[in-house]
């Protein structure tokens, strides 16, 4: 077997190269029909306005002085910079204006055939003028129908995220560049070498032999593959996703979510309250994380060791296990730069009285004021798996094998009350001759991985799911999943941000953490603002105003009020493909948490002066000062000193609170995933055992967040990381023994 360098697409520019994107699917997932609905509907969500009467089924004429004066307001935002050609092809532009968007439609589609509820969906719809059309939505949105209200959210929420990512203009508009103008590429990166197959016709499966398989690169895989490399034994980390050389990082987002996320970050509940964003990227959500590096808070150690039984969690060891791999990652808060949105959060609670403190990052020691983080790190300032913990395993003598998908994992045929782990059987594709990743057209391999130990570090999703399809037998098996549900907050300031410069998250306001007296409450945070993934957050009102809120983007700043979930929900396979489903509602105890976080998110950005505070409930109008014009070239006066006791103000938190989160039509979204094989005393009550070994599969162990016994209640890197050490440790204890496993680490 040979092994060859990946460090594919070397560039010397500053500019990444284009990631190839998949190919859409053979068959059209819709019908001409229903893509001439589809058309009218997204370029209703997204429509091309023009101050003539042109063809009003493809354009929205305005009254000249309707459209003079937002494309007064739009060229006000975008600032002197910005041609008066580019704000006017940015108001005629619609959703479907370039090829990309129904390319990007079609690769969802395919791969979620009748998510969007189209099939059979027969309408004039598209007859209508574009006017008339907005109108309808308008109505979907408070029908009595649930099935239209469901399309209305779909349907606006998919057009404007498909739009954002296609558009040619926007970013113009805003000022929005391809890279971050911190920092420069890395050419010093780890030069990983991954395991091939020689491409010859193969009818039996390839054999490998290792002590270890770790099934997942993520941050509990990589972890333990340090641990157990360092300790002497052959480890073998597959994973089904590829590596990227930071020399073509960040992707753009519509690359990056395609190539870095499960199923290109559209995986949802299956009443859709909920989207879940979960990192699918060789370095698992260690890849796409925004470097925070919080340790597990003490009352959440309390509560696994007195609620859960497991005592481990209270001792110096397990800290021992968080303080070493914060070390190895330099995790600290003393090289922090705080931008605009972490600033704001940090001074205005320090004017409310509010508990508040930097996040420590783990970026070496230094200032790492990237803010595209999310779509991958170029400079390789964010010391993650791919940095730190995977090339340690690999000096020790890892190996690695990418685009690998685990179907199973594989048993002796001895007759007792638990069988033995022998390895894994999958399926390896291989790069195409380019040496870009082809996990739908590349050749496939068969691979059998024979190896003491089975490691399954798949992620909180798709760990549960290779139990099960390995036909291991327990009830907890997927459930108690836990997330952290969150809801946005924008504001709106006189000056230009330019909110994806700088660091994403570094401050946090804990002050209300909680809020029931059992340690279950939300925290304040800023999120990323790259804007698909900001501004799709927000309800659609009319395809003006979603023009006119994208372009305020560039004097934005966005927030989110996360809740540590208390009941959870369950993951499980889909009967017809097996891919990942969720079972999942928000409870109305942590929406009462969410909901007191987006109130204090709005104190806040009041009392520091924004102009425009928005939510993400639906219902809610924006704040606007009432001090203030809608002429963005009048600042508000920096001599207020704002109180969150002014009446205007009260009366418009007096609505937040009484409209509350409507079903369904609020949405939140996580992107922290826990608990679906989590950890306990019995199998009674939980699927693996304290030292992580899966009930009833001697051999199997889970190193990742699905062995949380509950939500962490903070980013779950540094407890996850933790955690994987400790399994790990133990692992090696038992194929070297104590004593010679206890020499070596």
């Amino acid at each position: 077997m040979a092994a060859i360098t990946s460090n594919t697409g070397d560039t010397t520019g500053a500019n990444p190269p284009s990631i190839p994107l998949p190919p859409s699917p053979e068959q059209d997932p819709l019908t001409a029909e229903q893509w001439s609905i589809l058309a009218a509907i997204a370029d209703t969500v997204v429509p091309s306005f023009t101050s003539s009467m042109g063809n009003r089924l493809l354009q929205h004429p305005l009254r000249s002085q309707v459209y003079d004066t937002a494309r007064n307001r739009i060229a006000q935002l975008a600032g002197a910079s910005v041609g008066s050609d580019v704000i006017t092809t940015y108001l005629g532009e619609s959703a479907t204006s370039t090829p990309e968007f129904r390319n990007a439609v079609s690769r969802l589609l395919g791969t979620r055939a009748g998510a969007l509820l189209l099939t059979g969906y027969v309408t004039p719809l598209d007859c209508l003028p574009v006017a008339d059309r907005e109108k309808v939505l308008q109505n979907w949105a408070i029908s009595r129908i649930p099935i239209l209200r469901d399309l209305y959210r779909s349907l606006t929420t998919l057009s404007m995220i498909l739009w954002i990512r296609t558009s040619p203009t926007l970013g113009l508009v805003l000022g929005y560049p391809r890279v971050p103008v911190h920092g420069t590429p890395s050419k010093d990166s780890y030069a990983f070498r991954f395991l091939q197959i020689p491409r010859t016709i193969a009818t039996e499966p390839m054999v490998i032999e290792t002590d270890v398989v770790i099934v997942g690169s993520g941050c509990g895989g990589a972890v333990a593959a340090k641990t157990l490399a360092e300790a002497g034994l052959r480890v073998l980390v597959v994973d089904k996703s590829y590596y990227w050389n930071p020399l073509r990082l960040p992707m753009s987002e519509l690359e990056g979510m395609e190539h870095l996320f499960e199923n290109a970050g559209a995986v949802q509940s299956d009443d859709a309250s909920i989207a879940v964003v979960a990192g699918s990227a060789w370095g698992g959500g260690g890849t796409v994380n925004w470097s925070a590096s919080l340790q597990t808070q003490g009352y959440v150690r309390r509560e696994w060791a007195q609620k859960f039984g497991l005592n481990h969690f209270i001792t110096s060891a397990f800290q021992r296990d968080l303080d070493a791999v914060c070390d190895r990652m330099g995790v600290g808060t003393a090289a922090i730069e705080h931008n605009k949105g972490n600033q704001v959060l940090l001074e205005g609670a320090r004017k409310l009285g509010w508990s508040a403190k930097a996040v420590p990052q783990n970026t070496g020691g230094e200032a790492h004021n990237c803010g595209y983080c999310t779509l991958g790190c170029g400079s390789c300032g964010k010391k993650g798996p791919t940095e730190t913990f995977l090339p340690d395993a690999a000096k020790a003598g890892a190996e690695f094998m990418e685009g690998f998908d685990c179907a199973e994992i594989m048993f002796d045929d001895a007759a007792s009350s638990e069988r033995q782990a022998v390895g894994v059987r999958g399926t390896w594709t291989a790069r195409d001759s380019s040496g870009n990743p082809a996990r739908h057209v590349g050749a496939k391999q068969e691979v059998i991985i024979k190896a003491k130990r089975v490691i399954v570090s798949c992620g909180t999703l798709a760990s549960p799911l290779l139990l099960l399809r390995s036909g291991i037998k327990n009830s907890h098996i997927g459930r108690h999943l836990h997330l952290h549900p969150v809801s946005f907050v924008a504001a709106v300031w006189d000056e230009a941000i330019r909110p994806w410069e700088g660091s994403i998250l570094t401050s946090v306001v804990n002050e209300f953490e909680n809020l029931d007296g059992e340690c279950y409450g939300a925290k304040l945070e800023a999120t990323t603002m790259l804007p698909s993934l900001l501004l799709a957050g927000f309800p659609w009102q009319s395809g003006l105003d979603s023009k006119e809120f994208a372009a305020k983007m560039k004097r934005m700043t966005g927030y989110i009020s996360l809740s540590r979930d208390r009941y959870g929900g369950r993951i499980y396979a889909d009967s017809k493909d097996g891919r990942i489903r969720v079972a999942y509602t928000p409870s109305k105890h942590d929406k009462k948490a969410i909901l007191e976080g987006v109130v204090h998110l709005a104190e806040i950005a009041y009392v520091e002066g924004a102009r425009e505070i928005h939510t993400s409930i639906p219902t809610v109008p924006a704040f606007v000062r009432p001090s203030s014009t809608l002429d963005f070239s009048i600042t508000v006066s920096s001599n207020a000193s704002p109180s969150v006791n002014d009446p205007t103000f009260r009366s418009w938190l007096d609505i937040i609170r009484k409209t509350g989160f409507p079903s369904p039509a609020s949405r939140f979204a996580s992107a922290h995933q826990m608990g679906t094989c989590r950890m306990g005393t019995t199998a009674k009550n939980s699927v693996i055992d304290p030292r992580g070994q899966v009930w009833g599969a001697k051999g199997v162990y889970v190193c990742d967040a699905s062995a949380f016994p509950s939500a962490s209640g903070v980013n779950p890197m540094i407890t996850n990381m933790g955690i994987s050490r400790g399994v790990a440790r133990g692992v090696a204890e038992e194929l070297l023994g104590k004593a010679e496993e206890r020499a070596r680490l």
